[in-house]
Parts: structure tokens; sequence; C-alpha cells
């Protein structure tokens, strides 16, 4: 009986000794009084590691003799901004930071460096809306599906107000809660709301992909033709025989076309411009950030659009970073439109592909929904 607790107190100190203790914790990344990051990776036995950040090239990170891969960066404006690390050709999120950046593809770590809070993405001591997540059985697509619906402050499902809806597309490889977990959406709509910037609007944020196995494919899967018509009309057909619908019922909005907008970011871009501009009849407001992922047959894939589609349009907003691989195509684009005579608000700004570039776009274009008299100006760029 007294040999157990013998042999256990024996045992301790050899356990002890021969477990090396783990190794003290990084802080990473650090954000300086100056708005520079410092960013800690350790990894002893790589070879080279890199930092790749939204916005930049890769750069290489400088090894200690402890292992700890470090790099400071120049200071930098205030925004949330997306990382990795790439170790010996392996891409990894930050071991030290519990903020992610969600992505199908390509999970990536978050870095929000403060600003004050007259930039529209700053949480700040304003009145505060809802996000509510929810699911579908998809008979079109044939999957379960989710959506993520912001309602502004004050909205009350029993009280007689309805209100206008923003429907918000993410772009390629992102899920549904891009708009919220890295856009920002919702923070935006409640401080330009509070500004009185923007009408109270519902925003529905729904999933992008009418054919799901484009995500699979990576990134050749937008350019094949047929994948790519697959995946918008399919993406068109349960927007508008089950989204809509389910918001129609289940939410005090308004039903007619001028309380309608829609907009979105790359590939959700692209379905802005697709659906909406063949669908005049249910929307008024359509917008475009950094549009990719559209056919380049415009005649065909916008058959209907002519000067003509003017007194339907309340808004056609066209914007592109500068620095985007796809500024070309979208200029394309807006020239086919003043050919035709289609009036549109052309907006470029400083910028690579980004969502610094996409929550900027957003704070610029919600102001101009569900106006009496729009009057966006026919060119400029969004504010920064």
């Amino acid at each position: 009986m007294l040999r157990i607790p013998l042999l256990l107190a024996c045992s301790i100190p050899i356990w002890s000794q021969t477990t090396s203790p783990p190794p003290p914790p990084l802080k990473s990344p650090e954000v300086q009084s100056d708005r520079s990051v410092v960013f800690r990776f350790r990894a002893p036995n790589a070879k080279e590691v890199l930092l790749s950040r939204e916005g930049t090239t890769r750069v290489p990170m400088t090894r200690d003799d402890q292992g700890i891969w470090t790099i400071r960066t120049e200071p930098l404006e205030p925004d949330y901004y997306g990382y990795s690390f790439i170790a010996d050709g392996v891409t990894l999120s930050d071991p030290n930071n519990s903020s992610l950046k969600p992505n199908l593809l390509n999970v990536q770590s978050m870095v929000h460096i403060p600003g004050p809070a007259s930039l529209a993405w700053e949480t700040a001591e304003v009145p505060h809306g809802a996000v509510e997540h929810r699911f579908y059985k998809s008979a079109i697509i044939g999957d379960q599906r989710d959506y993520y619906v912001y309602t502004p402050p004050g909205y009350d499902p029993a009280a007689k107000s309805q209100y206008p809806v923003l429907y918000l597309f993410h772009g390629f490889s992102d899920d549904a809660s891009g708009w919220t977990a890295v856009g920002r959406a919702n923070v935006i709509l409640d401080n330009l709301i509070a500004q009185g910037k923007a009408k109270p609007m519902l925003v529905v944020m729904t999933l992008g992909y009418g054919a799901p196995e484009v995500v699979e494919r990576g990134g050749s899967g937008l350019r094949d033709p047929d994948l790519r018509a697959r995946n918008y009309d399919r993406f068109r057909d349960a927007l508008f025989t089950e989204v809509i619908p389910e918001i129609e019922k289940s939410y005090r909005v308004m039903k007619d076309r001028r309380s309608r907008a829609i907009a979105g970011l790359s590939m959700g871009g692209a379905e802005s411009l697709y659906v909406g501009l063949n669908a005049l009849d249910r929307f008024a407001y359509i917008g475009s950030f950094s549009a990719g992922g559209s056919p380049d047959d415009y005649p065909r894939t916008f058959p209907s659009l002519d000067a003509k589609s003017n007194s339907q349009i309340r808004v056609l907003w066209i914007a592109c970073g500068t620095e985007d691989r796809l500024i070309e195509p979208n200029r394309k684009f807006r020239e086919w439109l003043t050919s035709k005579g289609v009036d549109h608000v052309d907006i470029e700004t400083p910028g690579m592909h980004t969502w610094m570039v996409w929550r900027r776009n957003l704070a610029a274009f919600a102001p101009l929904l569900f106006r009496d008299k729009p009057t966006p100006p026919r060119t400029g760029s969004a504010n920064r």
C-alpha cells in the first residue's frame, strides 16, 4: 500500500529532468507606436521564411540564434491587414495570433492598425445593428448553404417600418462570412447610418457559388467558360428563387426594384454586374468592386443593355484599384458601356486586389443607395 505513492513520488523528478520546458510564447504581431508592425515566427529548422502581407510582395524575414524569424514593416495606414508566413515554401498562419481571415483556399492571420473613429471600418460609439447567420437547403444547387443578414440599429420585426435591401457578394475563395469577418460591412453601415450618410438598410451576404466545384479547381475555375456560366447562372437562380423570397418573407423589407441594390467584390463584382444588369426589373442600384471573372463577350452577356436602360438604372458604380491586375478589364468594360450610351460612375483608387480597397468602396457606395435623387459623379475616386 505504501509503495505506490513512494514510486510515484520517485518518478516525478525523473520525468521533470527528462522533459524540456516549452519555449516561451512569442508576441506576434506587435504594433508599434509609429504604426509599424513587428512579426515573429519560431522555425529553428527552416532555411527561409517570408512574410506575405496583403497588398504587398513577399519579403524575407531574419533569423536569430534561437531560431526566431523577425521582420519590422514600415509604418502602415490604419486598417486591417491579412498576412501569413511562408516557411520553405509552406504557407502558414501565425500560431501566436488568434485573429484569422477566413478563406476556403488560404486562411490568413489578421493584424489591426487602429485608426481614428472617423474611419468607416473602425468600431465607434454609435448604435449598432445586428448580424444573423441563417442556413437553408438549396434545391437549385443541391447543398446546404448559408447567408448573413445585417439589420440596422432600431430594426424591429414587429414594427411597421420597412427597409430597402443591399445584396452584397464576396469574392472567389471567400465564404459567406467574408463581408462581416473581414470586410466589416456591419461596422461600416453602423457608422454611415449614425452619421446620416447612408439610409438604414438591410444587407444580405450570401454564399456566392452556384457551382461549388469552381472553388475546387482553384484559380482556373473561373477561366473555364462552361463552369463559369454554370456558376453564375445557378447562383442567380438560387438568389431569385430561394434567398430573396426568404428575405422578403422573414424580414420587414420593401419589395420594389428601387428598394433593392446589388454589389460585390471580385467574382462577386462580376456576379453583381451579370445578375443586376440583366434584371433591371429587380434592381435599380448596381455596384462592382474590382470585378473579376466577367465574360469578355459583352454584347452576348448583356444583350438588352443600351442607352434606354438609363431610365431604370439609378446608380451603376464600377470601381477598381489602379495597381490591381484587373484594372484593364474593368476599364475595357467601362469603355464598352460608354460606347453603348449607358451612364455609369467610374471609380479608380490607389491599391491592389485587397480588402483595404473594398472597405473603402463600400463606404463610398452605400451612401448613394436608396436616395430620392441620387447624383453621383460620372468619374472620380472613392474616399480613402
